[in-house]
């Protein structure tokens, strides 16, 4: 599994945003392409809410792709 921090500058980042910020996809309407097929899990659980706020501490997966998100 492929490990990636994001450090988080602002209260929380767009999940689809997010996506496109650590280099998964080239821009958040792919990102939104990506949450929509299912395949993206915040915290354990499946999330299809594409413009869902991730915040510091929380952790995203994407197949064997796991982002942390930390603070500034």
């Amino acid at each position: 599994m492929q490990k990636v921090s994001f450090e988080l500058n602002g209260e929380f980042v767009e999940l689809n945003q997010l996506l496109k910020l650590v280099g998964l996809c080239d821009s958040g309407g792919a990102g939104k392409q990506i949450v929509a097929s299912g395949d993206v899990k915040v915290d354990g659980k499946q999330e299809l809410r594409k413009t869902a706020k991730i915040r510091a501490g929380q952790q995203v997966s994407v197949g064997d792709v796991r982002i942390t998100v930390q603070a500034a």
